[in-house]
């Protein structure tokens, strides 16, 4: 298996080398930037596997940062924040990144986060490939043309600008429409989670994919919430 590349972006230098060395360690291929600005220039020259990449960051925000890069590649951005406020979390998964952490995290919950956003990304490029040799490789209901091997979704004419995990949401919803999934699940299946986290980022997602594929997102017809149990697609 080839080594993955990491890019940690983090103005605290005593953090950064204590990421840099255990990631390192881990057998990961580390670059480091320690503000917005030379992390969108890390990351273009790098293309790196992953990113982890603070909030509070000099010259450029990290929530300036996710923009400009979601607007230019698919990378799972780990985002870190020293902030409470679920504003801020929020904000962060809207913009395109894949995950969160609120500081102080542990080390070995950073390590499993990452594991588990890198083992997705393995898994989709292998469903990928094999989708593109089975059929169907789109697929249409309601108002949705869904191309699993290009990874674009129209909505009658338009296409939608989905980012990588709202595909992969809506993809394996729609696969599945008709079966109610709880959050947990949505988080094991699609984000490759083999563990109990915090749920609001599933909900975030399920949200802004509301506002690109229903008329009325308030009271969506096709993406439908099960109280008390989850989320499923129905025609």
């Amino acid at each position: 298996m080839m080594t993955k590349n990491i890019l940690i972006v983090e103005d605290d230098t005593t953090l950064l080398d204590v990421l840099n060395y255990n990631l390192t360690k881990e057998g990961y291929r580390v670059v480091t930037a320690t503000d917005g600005v030379r992390a969108v220039e890390a990351a273009r020259q790098r293309k790196p596997d992953l990113i982890v990449l603070d909030i509070m960051l000099p010259e450029l925000s990290g929530f300036e940062v996710c923009r400009i890069l979601r607007q230019e590649m698919t990378v799972p951005i780990l985002m870190l924040t020293a902030k409470t406020e679920e504003i801020d979390r929020v904000v962060g998964l809207e913009l395109g990144a894949d995950d969160y952490l609120t500081k102080p995290f542990s080390l070995r919950e950073l390590l499993a986060r990452i594991r588990a956003m890198l083992r997705r990304v393995d898994i989709v490029r292998q469903e990928t490939l094999s989708q593109q040799e089975a059929k169907p490789q789109v697929i249409e209901t309601a108002n949705l043309k869904i191309d699993l091997a290009r990874h674009q979704v129209h909505r009658g004419k338009s296409l939608l600008e989905l980012s990588p995990r709202e595909f992969e949401l809506l993809a394996f919803l729609v696969n599945n429409r008709g079966q109610v999934f709880s959050r947990n699940h949505l988080l094991e299946r699609v984000w490759g989670y083999d563990y109990t986290g915090d749920t609001r980022t599933v909900d975030v997602h399920i949200r802004w994919l509301r506002q690109k594929i229903e008329d009325d997102p308030i009271h969506p017809r096709y993406l439908l919430t099960v109280r008390g149990v989850g989320y499923k697609f129905e025609e």
